[in-house]
């Protein structure tokens, strides 16, 4: 038996809420659960009300073996379950000073736009024939 940290669907439509639930992996997604671990709400504007769940219990559930998945993962790293809290494993920032500042696409747009805007002053202007509605109140 393979227990998991996963996420259970709640809320309503368009307004999603998870709980952050132990399970074993031949369990749905919104099925029975071994234990729960707290709440992940990512539309809340608060972000310290965005994620609460109890870090003592999560802890004891890793050391036990049970895989968190990838989303549950991230929450954990912030929480500080893996390491200090809030500190980032990510890799160092990429170089990436050999960049360009002006890009073929961008060039090539201008150019467009250029000549669209020689051809619109090119067109000869058209008198615009008067409607019915105006010779009615012209008499």
């Amino acid at each position: 038996m393979v227990v998991v940290i996963r996420m259970k669907r709640t809320g309503r439509t368009n307004r999603p809420c998870y709980k952050i639930s132990v399970t074993d992996s031949r369990f749905k997604r919104d099925g029975r659960t071994v234990d729960d671990l707290g709440l992940y709400d990512p539309i809340c504007l608060k972000t310290d009300k965005q994620v609460q769940f109890d870090v003592e219990r999560a802890k004891s559930w890793v050391l036990r073996g049970a895989q968190p998945s990838d989303t549950v993962r991230s929450l954990f790293k912030r929480a500080g379950i893996y390491g200090e809290p809030g500190v980032s494993t990510n890799k160092e920032p990429r170089d990436r000073s050999g960049r360009k500042k002006k890009t073929k696409t961008k060039a090539r747009r201008a150019a467009r736009d250029e000549r669209m805007a020689k051809a619109k002053l090119a067109r000869p202007k058209v008198a615009r024939k008067p409607k019915a509605d105006d010779k009615k109140e012209k008499k």
